[in-house]
């Protein structure tokens, strides 16, 4: 994390990044710098090479085929994939997408876009919201009531970027339409813990790379096979797979079909590196150490008066936690508070958090403290100490 006596908390937002990841970036733009798939000369043939290793490391890592694996721009840029590759191709007239309000923003936003767009073709579709428990996971009976004959999509928040509550949907098997399709938003548990998208039973899931240890601009994007022939190029241009015929574009081979454009090739090669990182410390390792970071903040806050806690790990009837919990402060606003706190050292999150102000009301004003496998419990100790302190102060 480098020289500095700041203790970072806000790795929701994006991730402190490993020696290796800095190396990889720097020596792709010091060292050989070229085009991947542009050229047959040694640097470009070995940079493709290197990018279809990273593609199945990737697949290894999600327990996906790599044909499944999209690089991307980020989450945000693989859910719009979704909705414009996916959604416009295949949804019709009276079709349903079941969403949740409460989710980061980038899985709300692109289906109410979706959604505009297909009016404009005179194809009304609905989007139906569904309830989020006291635990803050998406509430599957409530899901489940709403799913209908025209539902089409439903889509999640696998681990929720405010609450730290996980949602898999597993309960819903066997009880709805295996052919509506799951999307999963992995951008909080892609590098926390273990995801197996066969296990989620996913046909889409995305990933963003610079919370994962990766850089920023890159992320993946995971398309179950049978899904395949429903998609429709969402960048069609230089090295995508499409070509002219006599009605237009017709597409190619996955996953190049969704790669138009020049890759962020030093975002996939940290990427690579990162997932090395990853796999030396462990998954398991990593969600083991979190859930315990978890328990000793939530018992550090609940010992202060005035700390509120939003839903999440902190009203589970187990130990549990993924590293993500949100509280207010009796007496003092979530803004000032966070405001204090890094002028104390302690750098958290606050406001709302991306999520949708239009939807939600604005009571989701929060601190939110997320750590990760590089923080420790004497940092939790401190930072509990700290807010036990202010709200002395402010009582």
């Amino acid at each position: 994390m480098g020289e500095t006596s700041d203790i970072y908390l806000d790795s929701a937002s994006t991730t402190q990044k490993p020696l290796a990841v800095i190396r990889a970036v720097h020596r792709y733009h010091t060292e050989r710098t070229a085009n991947a798939g542009r050229g047959t000369y040694p640097w470009a043939t070995s940079l493709s090479r290197r990018l279809e290793q990273v593609r199945e490391a990737m697949a290894g890592f999600i327990g996906a085929a790599p044909d499944e694996v999209v690089f991307t721009g980020g989450s945000t840029a693989g859910l719009n994939a979704v909705a414009l590759s996916w959604g416009l191709t295949n949804l019709r007239d009276g079709d349903e997408i079941l969403y949740s309000p409460r989710d980061h923003a980038s899985n709300v936003y692109p289906w109410h876009h979706l959604r505009r767009l297909l009016g404009g073709f005179g194809r009304e579709i609905r989007l139906v919201p569904y309830r989020v428990t006291a635990l803050g996971e998406a509430d599957v009976e409530d899901v489940a009531a709403r799913v209908s004959e025209r539902t089409r999509l439903i889509t999640v928040g696998h681990l929720h970027h405010v609450f730290g509550a996980l949602s898999t949907l597993e309960e819903l098997r066997g009880r709805i339409d295996p052919q509506i399709a799951l999307c999963f938003d992995c951008s909080q548990s892609g590098g926390h813990l273990p995801v197996r998208v066969q296990e989620l039973d996913a046909d889409f899931a995305v990933f963003s790379a610079h919370k994962m240890f990766g850089a920023p601009g890159t992320g993946v994007l995971y398309c179950r096979r049978r899904r395949h022939g429903e998609l429709a190029p969402f960048l069609p241009g230089g090295n995508s797979a499409v070509s002219l015929g006599d009605s237009g574009l017709l597409g190619g081979s996955m996953p190049q079909l969704l790669e138009g454009g020049t890759h962020n090739l030093p975002g996939i090669l940290a990427l690579g590196a990162a997932l090395e990182v990853l796999g030396e410390l462990g998954l398991e390792s990593i969600a083991e150490h979190n859930r315990a970071l978890t328990q000793r903040l939530i018992a550090g806050l609940r010992a202060i008066a005035g700390v509120e806690f939003l839903p999440g790990p902190a009203h589970a009837p187990c130990e549990t936690g993924y590293g993500i919990v949100s509280f207010t402060l009796a007496g003092i606003s979530a803004t000032d508070l966070g405001f204090v706190l890094s002028e104390l050292g302690f750098l958290v999150r606050t406001g709302a958090h991306c999520v949708p102000a239009d939807d939600v009301p604005m009571d989701e004003d929060s601190v939110r403290v997320s750590a990760h496998v590089y923080n420790t419990f004497d940092e939790i100790d401190r930072f509990t100490e700290c807010v036990a302190t202010i709200a002395e102060e402010v009582s």
